[in-house]
């Protein structure tokens, strides 16, 4: 009895620390529904609009130095990156000899023919050239992939250009619902981005980034339970193998 017993035992044993060390995780791979030859439409991109405190350059020029200068906040011309400005709480910079502007809610281009044009009929320049550029818009980046601020350096930027950015998530990063909040009016809302998926990440609402966006991407449950006192120790083959062997033993002994 004690010899069958024993027998089963090691069988149990075998099988805990077959099925606890050869499984693979299927949260890893990123575009797992993404195969060859698939096509997927991309969400509409959500322009990136001015808003207060936004800091922008703008530079304005003609060919002429002396014609240029006018438009620069410093004596010394506009030179190579314009002048910076930074968006007042009613929308509006105070632009050289146009005066007051209203840019709140007008995206690069939209910004760049406005002043353009507002350039042209005052009679100053006959055809400018009006350069707009971001200066500190950024994104926040949370949690699995890193910690900091990543400048916004284009007009359509994505999710996977905020995380590239950083050198890709930690290996231990929950993909299957990466947060990203953003704010709109005074509201926060919170949406959920599936990285394993193409058909999710392209479709969301968030692919496309807007400033002031935070991402925060949650450690799997393997680093969480790092922090506990056990740790990791009750998913390894050891624990249970340990286990198993002991509960063997104590059934032979009283048997």
């Amino acid at each position: 009895m004690k010899k069958s017993i024993l027998s089963f035992g090691m069988v149990m044993v075998t099988i805990i620390a077959l099925l606890t060390s050869c499984s693979t995780p299927k949260d890893i791979a990123y575009f797992q529904d993404f195969n060859p030859g698939k096509s997927i439409i991309v969400q509409n991109p959500v322009e990136i609009k001015f808003r207060a405190d936004d800091e922008i350059l703008i530079q304005v020029s003609s060919g002429k130095q002396e014609l240029d200068a006018q438009f620069s906040l410093s004596s010394g011309g506009s030179g190579g990156g314009g002048s910076r400005y930074t968006i007042d709480t009613e929308g509006c910079i105070r632009f050289p000899l146009l005066g007051k502007i209203h840019v709140a809610g007008l995206n690069r281009q939209e910004l760049q023919e406005m002043i353009r044009e507002q350039i042209m009929e005052s009679g100053l320049i006959r055809d400018p050239i009006v350069t707009v550029d971001y200066s500190n818009l950024y994104v926040i980046v949370l949690g699995a992939a890193g910690a900091g601020r990543i400048q916004i350096d284009r007009d359509k930027f994505t999710i996977l250009d905020a995380i590239g950015s950083g050198g890709d998530l930690n290996i231990n990063g929950l993909r299957t619902n990466v947060k990203v909040i953003r704010e709109s009016y005074g509201k926060k809302t919170v949406y959920e981005v599936n990285l394993c998926s193409a058909e999710d990440l392209y479709s969301s609402p968030v692919y496309y980034l807007q400033q002031n966006d935070v991402i925060y991407v949650e450690m799997n449950k393997k680093e969480k339970r790092n922090a506990t006192v056990m740790g990791n120790s009750t998913v390894q083959p050891s624990f249970w193998m340990g286990l198993a062997t002991f509960i063997v033993g104590a059934l032979a002994w009283f048997k």
